[in-house]
């Protein structure tokens, strides 16, 4: 199924303990391009999500957020900074006696010394952190590549709409080749007759210059190119795999079909065709520029 580069998803809820926050947004880019905003503490989540993303996505620019916080009361080690506290003490004894205080020192009073105290969180199972927000991940997983489903399903519409506009136009075009050759030969035996006057046409020179004419200006092997080119793009908008790469360049490959084309047409009714075929070509370039 063809997909957009575009995507939204987003979880948010509890799990296991666990608030968790999961946020995957895409936008178009040439390649895969990941970068995350995670938690801090919890940076050995980017390249498990990294990995993730790259499993289920082949092109784009996506950014991912994850916030993680503990609901539940985990494991901590308070310390002592013993020496920083040893000085607190020995500079408040200082004071009173030098000054004549009441030492009335205690445990409170040195425990307002905020920095004498660390906290260090118990280590935490990266293993298990990693299965906690992957279930989250899977939850805006999905929706986010249910939007690029979608994205991608109106592109394809748009883009086989476009190119059957063009099959039209390349119809139009066919039919309107050979008569240009008639009108030259047409032409051409109506100017001989006008400079010779009486004398005799030779039948023949005529049917020689419109068969060299029609050469010059035969775009059939063009145009048959081009019907191919639409054939092949059909069969990739239902493939299963990516292939926005593939359809790039097969736009290019029209193009320059149509460029052709262009370059033969001396009939101004063809000339205008082609322009008309360039114009419904750059759409499906525009469209494909955002499928995966």
């Amino acid at each position: 199924m063809i997909k957009s580069m575009t995507g939204y998803g987003r979880f948010e809820g509890v799990v296991e303990g666990r608030q968790i926050t999961v946020e995957i947004k895409s936008v178009n880019h040439r390649y895969f391009e990941f970068s995350s905003r995670i938690t801090r503490g919890y940076g050995f989540l980017e390249e498990r999500l990294k990995g993730y993303l790259q499993e289920r996505v082949s092109r784009g620019k996506v950014d991912v957020y994850v916030s993680i916080e503990t609901l539940e009361d985990a494991d901590a080690q308070v310390q002592v900074n013993h020496s920083l506290a040893a000085g607190y003490v020995h500079a408040l004894h200082e004071l009173a006696e030098r000054y004549n205080l009441r030492d009335d020192l205690s445990v409170s009073t040195v425990s307002r010394y905020s920095e004498i105290f660390s906290v260090h969180k118990a280590p935490e199972d990266e293993d298990a952190i990693w299965a906690v927000v992957q279930k989250g991940a899977d939850c805006a997983m999905e929706s986010f590549l249910a939007m690029r489903e979608r994205e991608g399903q109106r592109m394809k519409e748009d883009v086989i709409s476009h190119a059957e506009r063009i099959l039209r136009l390349v119809d139009q075009i066919e039919e309107r080749s050979p008569q240009t050759v008639l009108e030259y030969q047409q032409k051409l035996q109506a100017r001989l007759e006008e400079m010779l006057a009486d004398a005799k046409i030779d039948e023949q020179r005529i049917l020689t210059e419109a068969a060299i004419f029609a050469d010059k200006v035969a775009v059939a092997e063009e145009t048959v190119r081009l019907r191919s080119h639409f054939d092949q793009m059909h069969q990739m908008l239902e493939s299963a795999e990516p292939v926005g790469r593939k359809l790039d360049f097969l736009v290019q490959e029209m193009n320059r079909e149509a460029n052709t084309i262009g370059s033969k047409a001396v009939d101004s009714q063809i000339a205008y065709l082609v322009v008309d075929i360039k114009a419904e070509i750059e759409k499906i370039r525009e469209q494909i520029q955002n499928i995966e």
